[in-house]
Parts: structure tokens; C-alpha cells; sequence
């Protein structure tokens, strides 16, 4: 259910990479799934949380998606596998444990396990 002030969808580019190789990655990696509006834009629906950070020292200048797994070392094997680059190995943080990656347009992501 939609709600007035609350995160609803999320925006990144692919200009680092072409359209196509993102869309690849992502269904490689994820199972993402997409939706083509014209040759430059491609939808997905994969669910949506967020969070700030405090201190400039804690996070990125730049928004981070975080993306979640059951099992955070064979998501890392599948990022690798489909041509994401680790920038921050399993490392642990309150709530649990989490990755770092690039994909091939060079956005960064962060992927996430309660263990």
C-alpha cells in the first residue's frame, strides 16, 4: 500500500554501463526482473526500505540501496559471478552482517543478513 511521505521507488543510473549490461547483472545476480519503457528506461519491483546516516564519516556521499539475502556468501558468489566488484568484503555491523559491491554502471550497493 502506497503512503504519502513514505520511499516508493529508486532511481539509478546506468551511465556508467549500458542499460542493458545493469539489466543483466541484476537478474544474474538478484532475479531481478524488468519492465522497458523505450530503449533508456527499464522498471523493477524488488521492495524498498531506508535509513539515514548521521555522521559523514559513516556512510557515502551518495544514496547506498541496500539489498537483503538469506544467505550473504552465495549472493556475494552471484555478484561476483555476474561482473559485480566487492569494494567492502562481509563485514559485520549491528543487526547483522553485509557486502559491498559495484555493478557494472559503478553504482554501489550493499547487500545484507540478520546472520
Amino acid at each position: 500500500m502506497r503512503e504519502t511521505g513514505k520511499l516508493d521507488y529508486l532511481e539509478m543510473p546506468a551511465t556508467g554501463g549500458s542499460l542493458d549490461s545493469v539489466k543483466a547483472f541484476y537478474a544474474n545476480a538478484f532475479s531481478w526482473t524488468f519492465t522497458d519503457y523505450g530503449p533508456s528506461y527499464s522498471a523493477f519491483s524488488e521492495g524498498l526500505d531506508g535509513g539515514f546516516f548521521g555522521s559523514p564519516l559513516e556512510g557515502s556521499d551518495k544514496p547506498l540501496p541496500v539489498l537483503y539475502s538469506h544467505e550473504l556468501e552465495e549472493t556475494l558468489r552471484r555478484v561476483e559471478e555476474a561482473g559485480g566488484r566487492i569494494v567492502k568484503p562481509i563485514f559485520p555491523f549491528p543487526g547483522g552482517r553485509r557486502f559491498h559491491f559495484t555493478d557494472p554502471a559503478g553504482n554501489e550497493l550493499a547487500v545484507w543478513s540478520e546472520s
